[in-house]
């Protein structure tokens, strides 16, 4: 496996899982950008996971680990980052396909609902993964296509316009 440069980030709920992954992924010879937390103190989610992603966005990471409880949260914030996708993964088929299918940048995992041996294994696997093409290609740029069309509805709409005039 080829050393990356990795952002991860978590919240007070998955901190102790962040911080065992991150210690295997520099022991593996990674660089780890760590958007924390750094203690276990409550924090907003939606902050950590928008400061990964633009790691990625800018191109210092290529890849991102969010945790949370569950990793559905931070999923959803991740998925808000134009260009990002963030996918859940708790079992090896989801982690697997998540970078072959669906070209995810960045995995989420739940610190209450896998374990940390589990998780380490999950994200050694989802780094020797590339996108495979074929098939999914064109289901990952319709999902680009859809996104271009709802971030400038979404502009839109701040701005008080009616989300039809961005089509």
């Amino acid at each position: 496996m080829k050393a990356m440069n990795i952002v991860m980030g978590c919240d007070e709920a998955a901190f102790e899982l962040k911080e065992a992954v991150r210690a295997m992924l520099i022991s593996d010879g990674h660089t780890v950008i760590d958007k924390g937390v750094y203690d276990k103190n409550p924090v907003a989610y939606p902050d950590i996971a928008a400061a990964a992603c633009e790691e990625i966005i800018s191109g210092r990471a290529e890849r991102g680990i969010l945790m949370c409880g569950t990793g559905i949260g931070m999923s959803i914030s991740a998925n808000k980052a134009p260009g990002i996708r963030a996918a859940v993964c708790h079992d090896p088929f989801s982690a697997e396909r998540s970078r072959k299918s669906n070209d995810a940048q960045v995995m989420c995992l739940g610190a209450r609902v896998i374990g940390t041996e589990l998780a380490k294994y999950l994200v050694r696997l989802w780094l020797t993964c590339d996108f495979e093409g074929g098939g999914s290609t064109e289901k990952v740029e319709k999902i680009k296509q859809y996104e271009r069309l709802y971030t400038r509805a979404g502009r839109n709409m701040m701005e008080g316009k009616d989300a039809k005039d961005c089509q």
